[in-house]
């Protein structure tokens, strides 16, 4: 088995299959970024521009604006879901086949 300092890790950088498990997960990762932090900022957006929304009572104190703020919590737990579903479904065995080779394509 060959250690770590061993391997030519610009041999492996280069690889295609490393490149594409790159691109595919920055991608997916800046679109998750973009994605929420739009919704992030549609609170203070909507509060400062649509103050008559956010102050409407939904169910007794409750008014558009709590719940909002506090689906900004259930966005982002859906969000981490999300991004762990894919990543253990696609990304990880992407990852797999390359650690599987890297003795080959590092040598």
């Amino acid at each position: 088995m060959v250690s770590a300092s061993q391997i030519n890790w610009k041999a492996i950088d280069a690889d295609p299959r490393f490149q594409r498990l790159h691109s595919r997960k920055t991608a997916f990762l800046v679109t998750l970024m973009v994605i929420s932090i739009i919704y992030y900022f549609l609170l203070p957006v909507g509060a400062a521009f649509a103050p008559d929304l956010f102050k409407a009572k939904v169910w007794g104190p409750v008014n558009f604006g709590l719940l909002f703020a506090l689906s900004e919590f259930v966005a982002a737990w859906g969000i981490a879901y999300y991004y762990s579903r894919r990543a253990n479904r696609e990304f990880d065995e992407m990852a797999k086949e390359l650690i599987r080779d890297a003795e080959k394509i590092g040598r």
